[in-house]
């Protein structure tokens, strides 16, 4: 196997195909990129073993009588491509021994490779259905959900997206039973009602590369009951779709909230983030007291005697109320959000405050709509 490629072009494919490496492996093989020449068409793929990527990049060989192929050490050929400036590697590769021979201007470097035939097969792509979803679409999907997924690996249900998609649109949600967000799309569908869970890691891998590209492009989405096949540009990924039922979480959104406060979303993040620095660093917990054109947030950590606080304009509709949130979570969710202003409903201090964005004039043409919950702390006297 030889074939020449540019070093840049070569190093971003790596990259992009490392976010599926895993560093805790038991098995050599899967530490190493997998190379197929065929023609002038070099196809490389990662996989542990739950997810496979697979990316194409065109390089120059010379006469080729049948495809070839070979697996390489992730980190030293990583490294070692890392240092290179924009010019051209040629790599020689010897099929008896698995040996990589890299050559550029004056320099040669070798390593030791390993058969590709060794290298873990990629499921059978035998899908039960298929979505097209635009790849900014997607990002600003994974974007404002992935966040309130859980990290417990105790309840793997949770620590993935939910997504549910029917006629009217698609749905996706994260929730770790503090903080839950549900995100949807009309201008996305599918004929046939599903619902899968999707693993944070890989769904994180395709938004990173997804957010590195400047050319929006359609992104192919296929499934069947275990797998889960996504296609766009040069890239092909397949993981294993999370086990298990995802909780109702249509259940755990109150429906009756009279208290509806509105604020203006840049000054409540801004309020927040400086007064929480003086909360207790063991429950993060801010108070929201709040009247009729008024909130006043405030922290206290009582162990250090620290404590701020300040008033905010807001308009509100309902009786005067004190509620007390973790600032981190409703940080986080205030952040997500682009609108000017934000809408919080409430309608007791120990039940769950709902957030959306919030806007005058109802938008006919939207395309997209978010809600945020976030549950309360309970508040000293």
């Amino acid at each position: 196997m030889k074939f020449i490629v540019n070093s840049q072009q070569l190093l971003r494919q790596l990259q992009s195909l490392g976010g599926v490496l895993s560093s805790n492996n038991t098995m050599p093989i899967i530490a190493c990129y997998h190379f197929h020449l065929e023609e002038n068409l070099l196809t490389m793929k990662t996989t542990d073993l739950s997810t496979t990527l697979m990316a194409t990049i065109e390089v120059e060989t010379g006469h080729m009588d049948q495809p070839e192929e070979v697996a390489i050490p992730s980190k030293m050929l990583l490294d070692v491509m890392k240092t290179f400036d924009d010019v051209p590697i040629t790599f020689n590769v010897d099929p008896s021994t698995h040996s990589i021979s890299l050559q550029s201007g004056d320099g040669e470097y070798s390593l030791a490779g390993m058969d590709a035939d060794t290298f873990p097969t990629m499921p059978a792509a035998e899908t039960t259905g298929s979505v097209l979803i635009s790849s900014t679409a997607l990002v600003e999907a994974i974007n404002k959900t992935i966040f309130a997924a859980s990290t417990d690996d105790m309840h793997p249900q949770m620590a993935g997206i939910f997504c549910e998609m029917n006629p009217e649109g698609i749905t996706f949600v994260a929730t770790d039973a503090h903080k839950l967000v549900r995100y949807r799309r009309t201008d996305v569908s599918c004929e046939q009602p599903t619902t899968f869970i999707l693993p944070k890691k890989p769904i994180s891998v395709v938004r990173n590369i997804l957010a590195s590209r400047k050319e929006e492009g359609d992104v192919k989405i296929e499934y069947n009951n275990t797998n889960i096949f996504i296609t766009f540009e040069n890239f092909y990924i397949v993981c294993r779709l999370v086990d298990g039922r995802y909780p109702n979480y249509e259940a755990a959104i109150p429906k009756d909230n009279p208290r509806r406060l509105i604020l203006d979303r840049q000054s409540f993040l801004n309020t927040l983030r400086r007064v929480s620095i003086f909360a207790s660093e063991a429950t993060r917990q801010v108070r929201l007291s709040i009247t009729a054109d008024r909130v006043e947030i405030s922290a206290e950590d009582v162990d250090f005697s620290n404590k701020a606080h300040e008033n905010i304009p807001c308009q509100y509709e309902g009786e005067p109320m004190d509620i007390g949130f973790n600032a981190k979570f409703l940080t986080e969710m205030i952040s997500y959000l682009d609108s000017e202003q934000v809408l919080v409903e409430m309608s007791h201090p120990s039940r769950a405050g709902i957030i959306f964005p919030y806007t005058e004039q109802a938008d006919d043409e939207k395309k997209d709509d978010i809600l945020m919950l976030v549950m309360p702390v309970m508040l000293a006297n």
